[in-house]
């Protein structure tokens, strides 16, 4: 999975590809142009989940990345899991599993299918891009650990302590060798698929006057915003990390290399990080595509020799898209714009005040939910179904 990829990406920027990488994919294998899931909202979650359980948040439950579980009263994470502890870690942050998936993924039914023999691990910098398409049965899950630490991590929901491989890795200083200049794979003149470098529609780095190239991560990694190590996250070396660890992850676990069909889940999670800081139109987005097509092309060259160029099968697909920057579709005189949800919030509470004589009918909004009180309103004698529509209705005239 290629988190926030857009379809045009292949076609866009198919001149600056070699050979190896989306090309061999596009000229080898079958190319699948109108393939989507029915949902809202496309997140990476229910991006993930949906394309590994093959059906749809109502069934398989994850509905958000975030959302509020009525029946606990708290907001829940879509991997958080406070019944297991971290590996590789000291921080409760990482306390994660899939529980809360409620469907089994394709990897879950090849281990059915092959009574455990065939394994199943899931790689990603993000923990839900690694932990839901591996499923439930899945021997491991490893994620990035960012901050001051640098290193891939697990949970007890699959293990007690991390395999030597997989401590080696952290300790091989590969991660910390990423951390240098970011500069354009080819001259930026020929990046001409992508806006201006210098425009006023993207975030950049803190320490960093523009959000112009070249960038150096080495210099900016201590800025408190720019989070330590999780700065590689929002480069196209976080993408270079997972294609490095899946190499490894291949040669420790000997994937491929009996009768018995292994799955290897990968999610290349900064071409999301990277298209939220800087835009779908940037100059980044363009060589993050570019040194990604690098990234898939020697990892096809490793399964080619280390699993044999006829012995595996690749899919490659995205979980969700993304648009252009309302700000500078603005400025191209086209329609956009922004949804300021403090405001429609305060609009909101003042229309229940006003309707209902208080606001503490509703127990929650958020994730573009709202969560009615039923207590109370069985307490004022309110309709549930009135309510609902009248809120429907008032909601619709918000702009």
């Amino acid at each position: 999975v290629v988190d926030q990829m857009r379809y045009d990406y292949l076609t866009r920027f198919y001149n600056k590809y070699g050979d190896g990488g989306f090309k061999r994919m596009m000229n080898e294998g079958f190319n699948c142009k109108n393939n989507h899931f029915n949902y809202i909202p496309t997140k990476t979650g229910p991006g993930h989940a949906s394309v590994f359980t093959g059906t749809t948040p109502k069934y398989h439950g994850v509905i958000a990345n975030d959302w509020y579980d009525k029946e606990n009263k708290k907001m829940v994470y879509c991997a958080g899991d406070e019944s297991v502890k971290a590996v590789g870690t000291s921080s409760d942050a990482e306390r994660m599993s899939p529980h809360r998936m409620q469907t089994t993924t394709f990897a879950d039914e090849n281990r059915l299918f092959t009574q455990l023999k065939g394994k199943s691990i899931g790689i990603s910098i993000k923990d839900r891009g690694a932990i839901l398409p591996a499923g439930h049965s899945a021997n491991a899950a490893y994620w990035f650990r960012g901050k001051n630490e640098g290193n891939f991590v697990s949970s007890t929901y699959y293990m007690e302590t991390l395999p030597k491989w997989v401590e080696d890795f952290n300790n091989s200083k590969i991660v910390e060798s990423y951390l240098k200049e970011w500069d354009t794979y080819y001259d930026i003149s020929t990046y001409t698929e992508s806006g201006d470098d210098l425009n006023s529609y993207e975030g950049g780095f803190e320490g960093k006057e523009t959000a112009t190239f070249p960038y150096d991560l080495k210099k900016l990694y201590n800025k408190k915003k720019n989070a330590g190590f999780d700065i590689l996250k929002y480069s196209p070396y976080g993408n270079s990390i997972v294609a490095d660890f899946a190499i490894e992850t291949i040669k420790a676990e000997a994937l491929g290399k009996d009768n018995f069909t292994d799955v290897l889940t990968v999610s290349f999670s900064s071409t999301d990080y990277i298209g939220h800081n800087f835009g779908v139109n940037s100059k980044e987005i363009e060589d993050t595509y570019i040194r990604l097509d690098k990234d898939l092309e020697r990892f096809f060259k490793f399964l080619d020799t280390q699993v044999g160029k006829e012995s595996y099968t690749v899919f490659l697909t995205a979980d969700h898209g993304a648009v252009d920057v309302p700000a500078y579709l603005q400025s191209l005189k086209i329609p956009a714009g922004y949804v300021s949800n403090s405001e429609r919030k305060k609009e909101f509470y003042k229309f229940l005040e006003n309707t209902y004589g208080t606001k503490d009918i509703v127990e929650n909004i958020s994730n573009n939910q709202i969560f009615l009180n039923k207590r109370k309103l069985e307490e004022l004698d309110l309709d549930l179904d009135d309510v609902q529509e009248a809120i429907a209705n008032e909601q619709l005239t918000y702009k």
